[in-house]
């Protein structure tokens, strides 16, 4: 089952063979590390920047990978050997990107609505390349730690386009009624009383219309409002220097032949275009278009149960590994890793927490599965282990990253005297 350049990088060598990961099986890798596990292509991730770092390379531009969507250390040590910065949500993301490249802190933009003192006194002395403002009342509480830090701190406001984005609402971040940004009719004002204070340095505007976005058309539209807010400020002796595009740009988890070199020229097209009176520094925000296809969950069959007209396969994986079919009822298709003869049937692949919810696929075809089979829930490698958890008391999964013919764990499995350390009696 071969794949298309840029799809997904599981595949089947050979007709009856085991699922793999580049050249490794799936198998192979269950027996050295157990189930539930996450499995990422680092070939794939270099292959997915590359495609953006390729279509804007007229421009000046810095991809800043979105660090929320799978902050494993080595993932970010990947990237940032490759030229990548970084957006951060929190003081913690900061830690990561610190402890994986120390060198990357001058290619950090830092995100959020709720930064507190503590995490701006964090990245002010990381020297961070800016933070994404996104209320006045942020802008001057970082205007006081840059005082008492004595050291100038470049904000972009992060505007709100009031631009709607086909998705699911708990992403969607464009719109006046979300928490996200600030209204963009009230940015110049908020920039020309900035300019006055000299612990300030107005480095660029910031947009984000939210996550999962397939068309490349609300792109232009947030940046074609950007754009005209640039122009407006230029006149009145605010010369920003970059401009934030944001990140969103999704995937197709249902299609195994996913174009996504196409996907990205459509963007970048899309972006350009509307700034092309623009001739500053632009800043990218990918994060699940760069993972999401790199990783899956291989999970083990416990049990296959019927109930009255329904049958169950029981998974060693649960919700609290892979949220997302609970949280955003999100699709992920499932593979077994080893395929047996039989015809197709429907259905429901749940997990073992006591949850209704916990649940990775509701009346599925699946070829026939018996207790002991692997399945692989593909396109997991975006808020996957980033969103999981220990509820019922269940440790996290280990993850492994495949480069070439090598595999590496990246972080083992966590033990009960892990979850249990942090307690007292």
């Amino acid at each position: 089952m071969g794949q298309p350049a840029f799809a997904r990088p599981f595949h089947r060598p050979q007709r009856g063979a085991a699922l793999h990961c580049g050249k490794v099986s799936l198998e192979s890798l269950a027996r050295r590390f157990g189930t539930p596990l996450y499995v990422y292509s680092a070939d794939q991730i270099a292959e997915r920047s590359a495609l953006f770092q390729a279509a804007f390379a007229g421009r000046e531009h810095l991809l800043c990978y979105a660090v929320k969507a799978n902050s494993a250390l080595a993932i970010l040590k990947l990237l940032a050997g490759r030229g990548a910065g970084f957006d951060i949500v929190s003081g913690g993301e900061l830690e990561r990107v610190l402890a994986a490249a120390p060198e990357a802190a001058g290619r950090v933009v830092f995100s959020g609505v709720g930064k507190t003192a503590a995490e701006i006194d964090l990245a002010l002395d990381a020297a961070i390349l800016a933070f994404n403002v996104e209320s006045e009342a942020e802008l001057h509480l970082l205007a006081e730690r840059a005082r008492k830090h004595k050291r100038r701190a470049r904000f972009a406001l992060r505007v709100n386009p009031d631009v709607f984005a086909d998705t699911h609402p708990y992403i969607s971040t464009g719109l006046r009624e979300h928490k996200f940004g600030i209204d963009i009719r009230q940015a110049p004002k908020i920039y020309k009383n900035a300019a006055a204070n000299r612990w300030l340095q107005a480095f660029g505007v910031s947009v984000h219309i939210g996550s999962q976005i397939r068309s490349a058309e609300p792109f232009g539209a947030a940046m074609e409002r950007v754009g005209k807010l640039v122009a407006q400020l230029a006149p009145e002796g605010v010369a920003l220097e970059a401009v934030d595009a944001g990140g969103g740009l999704g995937i197709d988890y249902h299609a195994p032949g996913f174009d996504a070199a196409s996907k990205v020229a459509e963007y970048a097209a899309a972006i350009e275009s509307a700034l092309a009176g623009f001739k500053g520094r632009l800043l990218i925000e990918p994060g699940r278009f760069v993972v999401a296809q790199a990783g899956a969950l291989v999970t083990r069959v416990l049990y296959v149960k019927r109930n009255g007209k329904k049958t169950f396969v029981i998974t060693d994986a649960a919700m609290n590994d892979l949220i997302r079919p609970a949280l955003y009822q999100a699709h992920h298709e499932i593979a077994p890793v080893r395929l047996r003869a039989g015809q197709p049937r429907p259905v429901d692949v749940v997990g073992p927490v006591c949850e209704s919810g916990d649940f990775f696929a509701r009346d599925r075809i699946l070829a026939p599965v018996r207790p002991g089979d692997l399945l692989a829930l593909l396109d997991a490698g975006a808020y996957g282990m980033a969103q999981s958890s220990n509820y019922n008391t269940r440790p996290r999964a280990a993850e492994v990253l495949v480069e070439g013919a090598q595999a590496r764990l990246i972080r083992r499995r966590e033990t009960i005297s892990d979850l249990l350390a942090p307690e007292s009696i």
